[in-house]
């Protein structure tokens, strides 16, 4: 039997472009029954909070500000899932693992995995992330 194809994917920005794209991304991996290990980095941790979760005026754009309220207004009208809807059909689809940084969540008031939406996984070190990116076959970096 073959083995499952590993993508790795290092999740830095908490913007709400970025984090709709790479939910589109994680689907995508694991529509194709790929193994998927996201490690939340950063200013992405922040997003991850409970606090602010799926909240899109709490987000950020990453570029060009005055595009927030067409991008909401686009996915809305497109019927498009949010990016915690993205990685919650993500995970019941295949293997699908979220890793919060210790550093980051520290960085952002967040040191118990009940800190975070219920989609984390756990909260590691960096040297798991190294480790997955090695053993990847697909790595990416947002």
């Amino acid at each position: 039997m073959e083995e499952n194809k590993k993508m790795c994917m290092a999740l830095f920005s908490g913007s709400l472009d970025k984090l709709t794209g790479a939910g589109v991304v994680i689907s995508g991996a694991a529509a194709d029954d790929m193994d998927v290990e996201v490690f939340i980095l950063l200013q992405a941790a922040r997003s991850f909070k409970k606090e602010i979760g799926d909240n899109y005026e709490k987000l950020p754009m990453s570029e060009n500000l005055d595009l927030k309220e067409d991008f909401i207004a686009s996915l809305k009208q497109l019927n498009v899932s949010t990016w915690v809807e993205f990685f919650e059909m993500a995970k019941e689809l295949t293997n699908v693992k979220i890793h919060v940084c210790s550093l980051a969540g520290k960085m952002w008031g967040g040191e118990k995995i009940d800190d975070f939406i219920d989609l984390v996984d756990d909260i590691c070190g960096i040297g798991e992330y190294i480790d997955a990116a090695a053993e990847a076959d697909i790595h990416l970096f947002i």
